[in-house]
């Protein structure tokens, strides 16, 4: 339970039936649920890869880590500056998130809203300390937290469906309205619900019995989300339906569905676990890209000072500040100049989750290599492995043409932009570390 918990947490599949839905809506419309299907099965091959991995290796380590061992070193050097932006555009995603509920519950509370960009410093502030000072927030108590959370999320969707689901809502199985560009954008968003489902990896030998309790709580943390995500984007298109209202613009739908169902005291504690988890998101990613960026300095793709850890805590503090400040400098920016959190939640989660297809793709296409060096390889064992690798890079390639119209259409190419930036960075250290070599 405790190496499921890890996955499931970094999920934080709360955050999913309150902002990451209704945003999945706004561009498939009445194909939501059918992006979400889609997604679950493409995350389901990826992790039936990175399950492959963690049962022949319990060494802690990032995915930058299985495919820097097993490609060669530019494709390495894609994965590690890919996940990089992955973790950091993820927090400036759910600072995002952060500062939009935390608004909807001072309004709530007194009438009035405060700064945005004040609260996404805020929130980013705090959370860089605490990774600083590694003082450990309670994973238990977060943890709970999320638990109860989800099962406020489940009463509703139960109760909405008991009430008023007896007859199918065929608008959404007719697909009425969607159309191809606006399901392929919903299915990166809906890919971006899953992000860290593979953070149990991250154990290694802490979990008990890694090489069985590992790849077990990654492939069942993908099943287990899948389901409820499917479920919770049917009945929320249909629940808002239901209420006169659009779930692609509505800024509180767990609230609407909780007034259908008969609990409108839910809506507000799911909007409050929601904040919370926004919170704890925030924390999870800068540590994660800090460790990122610490492996990078490592292996020469960083600049070395990030290599340096605080004597007495022991942290990367300066790769924390790094990353914390590269996670709230664009947040900061849109808010001042007006823009919504669900809008900031949206385009960075899509920017974040380019990230993640490309690591996904690469590590799945490293499967085969790895298992012929464990002695593992079966005849077969390259076709799982190819699909997934292919239904990521098909997600990516698909967002790139034609292009889409709007903000969104721009994210694939500002993330081909940062990668090139990457790799330049990465051939020119190589170049440079050559003549040294040869002058030693």
């Amino acid at each position: 339970m405790e190496t499921l918990a890890q996955s499931v947490s970094t999920i934080a599949p709360t955050t999913t039936p309150v902002a990451t839905i209704p945003l999945v809506c706004a561009l498939a419309g009445n194909g939501t649920w059918l992006a979400y299907v889609l997604a679950t099965a493409a995350i389901l091959l990826v992790a039936l890869c990175i399950s492959k991995f963690a049962r022949y290796s319990s060494s802690p380590g990032s995915l930058y880590t299985y495919a820097s061992m097993i490609l060669p070193p530019s494709l390495g050097a894609t994965a590690a500056w890919s996940l990089l932006l992955a973790y950091i555009a993820t927090g400036s995603s759910v600072i995002g998130g952060f500062y939009h509920f935390a608004n909807l519950l001072l309004r709530d509370a007194t009438g009035h809203g405060t700064s945005a960009a004040f609260l996404a410093i805020l929130v980013t502030a705090i959370s860089i300390w605490i990774a600083w000072r590694d003082v450990q927030v309670s994973a238990r108590l977060m943890l709970w937290i999320e638990a109860v959370s989800v099962s406020f999320i489940l009463i509703v969707i139960a109760l909405v469906l008991l009430r008023h689901g007896r007859h199918a809502d065929w608008p959404q199985f007719h697909l009425q309205g969607m159309s191809g560009s606006g399901l392929r954008l919903g299915l990166v968003l809906a890919l971006f619900s899953f992000v860290g489902f593979e953070s149990a990896t991250t154990l290694g030998s802490e979990a008990r019995n890694p090489l069985r309790t590992i790849p077990r709580a990654v492939i069942q943390s993908a099943l287990l989300s899948g389901a409820m995500f499917i479920t919770c984007a049917y009945t929320e298109v249909f629940g808002l339906r239901l209420a006169g209202q659009d779930l692609g613009t509505s800024l509180a739908p767990m609230r609407v569905l909780a007034q259908i169902g008969g609990l409108p005291l839910l809506g507000l504690l799911i909007d409050i676990g929601a904040l919370i988890s926004m919170f704890a998101a925030t924390l999870g990613c800068i540590t994660a890209a800090a460790r990122v960026l610490l492996l990078m300095s490592h292996g020469g793709l960083a600049h070395a000072s990030l290599r340096k850890t605080h004597d007495r805590n022991e942290t990367p503090g300066l790769a924390i500040v790094v990353t914390g400040t590269a996670a709230v400098l664009p947040v900061a920016i849109l808010a001042a100049r007006g823009a919504s959190g669900l809008d900031v939640f949206g385009w960075l989660g899509s920017l974040a989750t380019y990230g993640f297809i490309v690591t996904y793709a690469l590590v799945s296409i490293a499967l085969p290599r790895y298992l012929r060096a464990h002695n593992a390889y079966r005849p077969g064992a390259q076709i799982i492995p190819w699909l997934a690798g292919c239904a990521m890079l098909l997600a990516l390639a698909g967002n790139l043409y034609p292009v889409p119209e709007g903000p969104y259409g721009k994210l694939p190419f500002i993330y081909l932009a940062y990668l090139a930036a990457g790799l330049l960075w990465f051939f020119f250290r190589v170049r440079n570390r050559k003549p040294a070599l040869a002058d030693s």
